[in-house]
Parts: C-alpha cells; structure tokens; sequence
C-alpha cells in the first residue's frame, strides 16, 4: 500500500487547473523528482502531500501513523533561536508530551502521554537532536540570525529529520547551496531510509539521487521510471508521439470543417453522426492544452571589446584591520579574453563576487595590478534581485518611459518582448511584486538581454529557473560572442556552459583551470594524485646500500620524462584560439610584407614622399621579427 495517494485531486487557480484530475502514488523507499515548470503548482502539490493545504476536489490518503516532514523553498525560522532550538522545533509536540508527563500533572491523561513517548523514543529527544545536528555539520549554540541561506537550509532540514520522517518532502532543497553542500546533502538523501519527494531544476542532482521523475505538465501528473537522463530520453519520444496525434487530429477537423461548409447539394445528404463527430472533435481541440511555449532569449550584443578584457597580476584583498583582518584574495593572476567563458565556484562566503569586482575593476584591489581591456559594456545579473523595484511595472522594468527598445538594431516592442519571456500582454502593466521567484528571474533575464554588452555578469542565474529555460539560457550563453562571467552551484549549467573556471582551494586561495567543472575535478585528483606520488618520492625511504645521487648532477631520467610531456602536453583552451590564428596572423604579415616591399622597390617613393619610405623601411624590419616570433610561437604550439 502507498504511503500518501492522490485519486482524482483536483486544484485551480481561477479558470486554468493546475491539478486536473490527478492520480499519484508514493510508495516506500522511493525517491521522486517532482518536474515541471514554472507556475505550474508543483509546490501547491507538495504542501498537498505535506496535510498543509486540501485539493479542490478529491481524495487524500495517508497510511495511518505515517510521519510526514515539509522543509519549504524559503524556511521560517525564528532568528533569535539557536540551531538547537530551531531543530527541537520539529518534534514541539513530543516535548510537549514528555514535559506534561514529567511535570506530575494530575489533569493529564498519563497512559496516552507514556505511548506517545514512548513510540516516538522520546525519552531521550536532547540526544536526538545532538546527533542530527551532528550529522548535518551544524553547531548548536550558534544563533539563527548569524547564518547563511544556506547554513539555514540545513537548519530546516535537521528540524525535519529529528522527527524521524517516513516521507521527507523537500521544495527546492539545492537553492542557496553551494557545491560541497549540494554533494553532501545527495550522500544524505541516498541514504535516507524513508521516501522523498523533492522540487528540484538541478540536473546533476535529480540524476544522481531520484529513482522515479514526475512531471507536473499542463495539469496531469506523468510518471517517468528512472533518474533524468532516463527521464529526457522517454520525454522526447512521447513528445514525438504526441505531436503525431495532435496533426492527425487537427487534419480530420479541418477536413470535417471543410465539409461541413459544402454548398446546399451536399447539405440533403449531411450525416447527423457526422456533425456529432464533428463537435466532439472541436470541443476535443478547445480542451486541448498544447505544451507550454518556451522562453526566446536574444541578447542585444554591444560592440566588441578589446582581445584582453582584464589582467590581474598578484592582486590582494583583505577586509578588517590587524588580527581580525580576513585574506579574500591572495597573491591571485589571470589573464581574460574576449570570448572567455569563466565559472567562478567555491562555497558560500568565499569571496567569489567580490573576485568579480576586483576583475571587473568595481572594487580597488590591496595590492597588486589591474589592468581593464577597452571599450567594455558589462551586463550584471544580480543574485539578491536589488535591481528590481518591485513596485514598477514590468514594461518599465524592461524600458522606462518607452513602449519600443532595440535588440541587435531591430525595434521591438516592449510587450511583444515580454512575451518572448513568456508575459502576457495583460501582465505588461502587472506590478512586480505579483510575480513568483521563478517569474522575477525571467525578468531579470529579460532586462539583463535588453541592454547592448559583451561582457556578461550571471551571479546565480540558475535559482528559480525551470529546466527548459535553462536549457535555451544555456545554448544562448554558448552562442554568445562576448566574455561571460558565471557563478552558480548548478554543475550541469556551468558544464554546458564554460570554457574555464576559477576555483577556490582555500582562505584567499584562487587557482584557474581550463575546460569545465569535471575537467576542473579530473585536473584536481591528478594534482592530488601528483602531490600524493611527491611525497612518497621526497621520504626518505632508501636501503642502505643505496647510493644517494648527487642533487646537482643532472638526471637523465627527469630531462627524458620533461621531454615526453612536453612533447605530448595538451593545449589548454587559450593555446588552442592562439594556434588556430596563427595563420590568419602571419598570412597577413606575409601580405603586408609583400605590399611594403613593392612600393619600395623602384626607388621612387624615396623621391616623392621621403618620410612614408622611411616608414615603410621600419614597418618592413618590424614585419620580419614578428613573423620569425610567430612562426617560433607555430612551432612552440605544436603547429
């Protein structure tokens, strides 16, 4: 038997139904992703599950003594508890129970209190929650008001678990976390013991974590087996399926269309079965909900910038004075190119906006150089949404004082764009303040895509952001001929998305790496790896009738080994754009060469502009070093 069902459960917010009819079943030990996008009542569902709210119409049924636990999107925890408290706060009851219990209380129906306590071991709930705070990392006697977003998920999460929950119920539970938690909370969910429902947009993790994906589309609930990988292929064949019907469908309606608007011969011999059909086939196309259309993203590209965007070069930051002075930046270098795609990752708190700003020339550095490239229009996409007034409309959000922008040279208009971010044309005049965290990302979204850039600012783009959208910000991103800085804890979207990474290994610490997230995690455990290799070489572990060779004679076997990897060294990603212009570079020095060379080989500009042969004569010297330099620089790469 299920532990919660749903039969027939219907939910509607004015005429469009979000549950329309719905069946859903969890079982035990299963572990379901609960898809769909935004708006589309996933979270209403799960406050369902959770006893919270109460459909419309249908039924709701729990096994009896079934213990359900909720931790909402955004919790609400009182700032002047401690964690401790916080977390005693999810079994109030229990205590309640063993302290009416204890107090002697003659009113009070002991034998009831005493089974209550003791079937939900509570006896001994101080300990309990030790080990859950234990488990979760969290110090106990820190105050609520001092932590993070993300220290205050795990709050919620341990005030879940301390009851002991049958079903764990979990709305966007990777918001706020940074990388390392994220894992940390898929080794928690693999091994819980009960059943899980989480909302989540985060590919890697539904793919490592759930065993069934439900999706939440246009008011039914379609089941998928499997992990999201699994769940992607089987969506886009019943997709495929599904489009075919619709066709068939809407090919015999316009044929019975077509004849039912036949001339007055043809009206003797009309079939009144035929008609019949023929309004069941309308009224079958009017129910029809078609598939959400998706989000048109089309960044305003402003003019190029120059080749080199910024150069650090040991650049230092600290906040604080004396003892209490805490190191952000250290001793850090980069050099970043137009075109660079950079993803910043490291925990919460680590210091990666402010890297941002220091990069981005937004906040003088301590010590060291900052040089900006030219002509740089830089984009930013808030994480904390500060940009938004929340009392404007959204048609002034995209364009104050204006019904018209201009994206890429071509006008459009402002609820026509909206639109293409999925806003009605009646929502043009809606206030901000009415949209949901999903919706106001969008905004931004389209705000930040309306102003001419080529240096793009995303500081956690991902939040709130359903998957299909993701996919096309994705691919816009790719596409996008500027420099993109990107700081998210989503490790699929900055996959997709990166050509390098900036990495945090430490206080102050920032160290780069080419290629994406898992080419930054295979380089690590070879560095690792590497390190590892070192120091069992450097112990000195030799046998006594081991010479010990001489430090300064030179060794054959490192110069042969320094050879082969230099020899068969892959190019990182910038090597690579240098290589391949290479020899557009010198195939125009070679023109230039031969064009300085004609003019002067008759002589006759000496006579008629002596200063323009004085020119070229230098040009031409300069031309021949930096082609011999380029050509050393072909041979150096491999080319």
């Amino acid at each position: 038997m299920a532990l919660i069902s749903l039969n027939q459960a219907h939910l509607a917010f004015g005429h469009v139904a979000l549950l329309d009819y719905c069946d859903f079943a969890l079982e035990t030990q299963e572990r379901i992703g609960l898809i769909g996008r935004n708006g589309t009542g996933k979270s209403s569902m799960l406050k369902i599950l959770a006893g919270i709210d109460k459909p419309d119409d249908g039924e709701v049924q729990r096994q009896l003594s079934v213990r359900v636990a909720f931790v909402s999107q955004e919790p609400i925890l009182n700032p002047a508890h401690t964690i401790f408290e916080s977390a005693s706060d999810g079994i109030a009851e229990l205590k309640a129970a063993r302290d009416k219990y204890l107090s002697g209380d003659e009113d009070a129906d002991l034998d009831r209190l005493q089974t209550i306590i003791e079937a939900q071991d509570g006896w001994n709930w101080e300990q309990r929650v030790d080990e859950t705070l234990q488990r979760l990392r969290l110090n106990p006697d820190a105050l609520v008001s001092s932590l993070s977003g993300g220290m205050r998920k795990r709050v919620a999460l341990g005030q879940a678990l301390v009851s002991r929950p049958d079903v764990l119920l979990l709305d966007e539970p990777t918001n706020h976390l940074d990388m390392d938690a994220i894992v940390w909370l898929e080794e928690l969910l693999i091994g819980f013991k009960g059943s899980v429902v989480t909302i989540s947009h985060d590919r890697a993790f539904l793919n490592r974590v759930v065993t069934r994906i439900v999706e939440l589309d246009r008011g039914k609930l379609l089941s998928y087996p499997g992990n999201f990988e699994q769940y992607q292929l089987q969506k886009e064949e019943q997709l495929t399926q599904e489009a075919v019907i619709n066709a068939k469908a809407d090919k015999l309606l316009a044929q019975e269309e077509v004849w039912v608007r036949q001339g007055v011969a043809a009206r003797r011999t009309r079939s009144q079965s035929r008609v019949g059909r023929l309004q069941d086939l309308r009224t079958q196309r009017e129910n029809r909900r078609d598939v959400v259309g998706r989000v048109r993203l089309d960044v305003s590209t402003g003019q190029n910038s120059g080749k080199i965007v910024a150069e650090l070069e040991d650049v230092n930051k600290a906040f604080g004075q004396g003892s209490s002075a805490r190191t952000v930046v250290s001793n850090f270098s980069t050099t970043i190119l137009r075109g660079d795609k950079v993803g910043l990752i490291g925990p919460n708190g680590a210091g990666k906006t402010t890297l941002l700003k220091l990069i981005l020339g937004q906040l003088t550095a301590d010590s060291g150089s900052v040089r900006l490239g030219s002509q740089l229009q830089v984009a930013y996409f808030d994480q904390m949404r500060d940009q938004i007034d929340l009392n404007a409309t959204l048609e002034d959000t995209i364009s104050p004082g204006s019904e018209w922008i201009e994206i890429n040279g071509r006008r459009t208009h402002v609820k026509s764009y909206l639109s293409d971010f999925l806003f009605s044309p009646s929502r043009a005049h809606a206030p901000v303040h009415t949209l949901s965290g999903g919706e106001r990302n969008r905004l931004l979204l389209a705000r930040l895509f309306a102003r001419p850039a080529n240096v793009l600012v995303l500081d956690e783009p991902t939040n709130d952001l359903d998957i299909d959208t993701l996919d096309l910000l994705e691919d816009v991103l790719a596409q996008f001929k500027g420099t993109v800085f990107l700081v998210s804890h989503d490790r699929a979207f900055l996959d997709n998305v990166v050509t390098s990474t900036i990495v945090n290994e430490g206080p102050g610490i920032w160290r780069e790496f080419e290629g994406n997230v898992q080419d930054w995690l295979q380089q690590s455990e070879r560095s690792a790896q590497w390190a590892l290799t070192r120091a069992s070489v450097d112990t000195p572990h030799k046998p006594s009738n081991e010479t010990a060779p001489d430090p300064t004679a030179p060794s054959k076997v490192v110069d042969a080994g320094s050879q082969a990897t230099t020899a068969k060294r892959k190019l990182n990603y910038k090597e690579q754009r240098e290589l391949g212009a290479l020899p557009a570079a010198i195939a125009t020095l070679e023109a230039e060469h031969a064009n300085a060379s004609s003019q002067l080989a008759d002589g006759s500009v000496y006579v008629k502009d002596a200063a323009l042969a004085t020119q070229l004569a230098t040009r031409l010297a300069a031309i021949d070093d930096e082609l011999l330099a380029a050509m050393e620089r072909t041979e150096e790469l491999g080319g």
